[in-house]
């Protein structure tokens, strides 16, 4: 379920886009900057159509008042990140990372002990390269995008930023850019912005989740994390997935003891099942697994009636 900052960012790129492309159809150059001083003014001087100035200046309007719905939530934000240790550390060790990708990255990523290592973090983000292949045949990788949405946003958003000198991984940046192109330039700089901050997270242990210094409402961090997509044959991911799971461990090992034990009740050679019973209705299978006959069993008087 979307909280309600997402779902006003949802709507304000709606509009955005609207915009954009009624600008598009009455001819105005790509480029403007819609939310600076100077965009608007570019755009007050375009030759825009009655109904297309009017719609343009529908979707302003929108833009502007869901701006200020979103001012008050993104201060809350910030001012939750300023004081939470986990915040604090993200944005102090990682280039790129503010206030509210910080707030992001530490509530989709959660107890990063979880993770038995970095590579199921960034598995979990959605970020990692799944590889098709058959003998010889191997199709392009791409993205599995299996994973909280939120945390990939907030990870490739800190990884634009080196695209600047002043970033460490702009070096990095520079010679994937140079044999490959920028979009996947970002997402492997977003790949080690994850794995640094699991290398954090984890370090920091129970104090990465502690409550930030105040009294008011939004010290407090109840996270929910998305369970770990871990790969089945890692003993280390399974053994730390365990960990953090005991409820579920000591179910599924219940359950398990319940179905040996039933399995061993059965004589050696005996027939498979090939019949449902429920109550007084006994359903026979046939050969491709449909219902061959029905019988049913009133008291004392057994009766059977083959299948139409």
């Amino acid at each position: 379920m979307k909280t309600p900052a997402l779902s006003a960012i949802d709507q304000r790129t709606a509009w955005q886009q609207r915009l954009q492309a009624q600008l598009f159809h009455q001819g105005v150059p790509a480029g403007l900057r819609l939310r600076t001083r100077a965009g608007r003014e570019a755009l007050a001087t375009a030759e825009l159509s009655p109904a297309g100035r009017e719609l343009v200046a529908l979707a302003l309007r929108m833009i502007e008042t869901i701006d200020r719905e979103l001012a008050p939530l993104d201060r809350e934000l910030r001012s939750f990140a300023r004081r939470q240790p986990g915040c604090r550390a993200l944005m102090a060790r990682l280039y790129g990372v503010g206030p509210v990708s910080a707030t992001a990255i530490l509530a989709e990523l959660g107890d990063a002990r979880r993770f038995g290592r970095s590579d199921d973090a960034v598995r979990h983000s959605g970020l990692d390269v799944t590889v098709y292949q058959s003998n010889d045949k191997r199709a392009p990788g791409h993205l599995s995008h299996e994973g909280p949405e939120l945390l990939r946003w907030a990870l490739f958003e800190a990884a634009l930023s080196a695209t600047r000198a002043g970033s460490p991984d702009h070096g990095y940046y520079l010679q994937v850019a140079e044999r490959i192109d920028h979009n996947r330039a970002c997402l492997s700089v977003a790949r080690k912005l994850c794995r640094r901050a699991y290398h954090i997270l984890r370090e920091l242990g129970d104090e990465a989740l502690a409550a930030g210094r105040g009294g008011d409402r939004c010290c407090r961090l109840t996270i929910t994390p998305t369970p770990t997509r871990a790969c089945p044959s890692s003993r280390r991911s399974f053994a730390a997935r365990s960990r953090t799971e005991p409820a579920a461990r000591a179910t599924t090992a219940w359950t398990a003891s319940k179905d040996r034990a039933a399995a061993s009740t059965l004589l050696r050679g005996s027939p498979p099942i090939d019949h449902l019973v429920a109550g007084r209705l006994s359903v026979h299978l046939g050969k491709a697994g449909r219902p061959a006959r029905i019988k049913t069993a009133p008291r004392g008087f057994p009766e059977e009636r083959p299948m139409r």
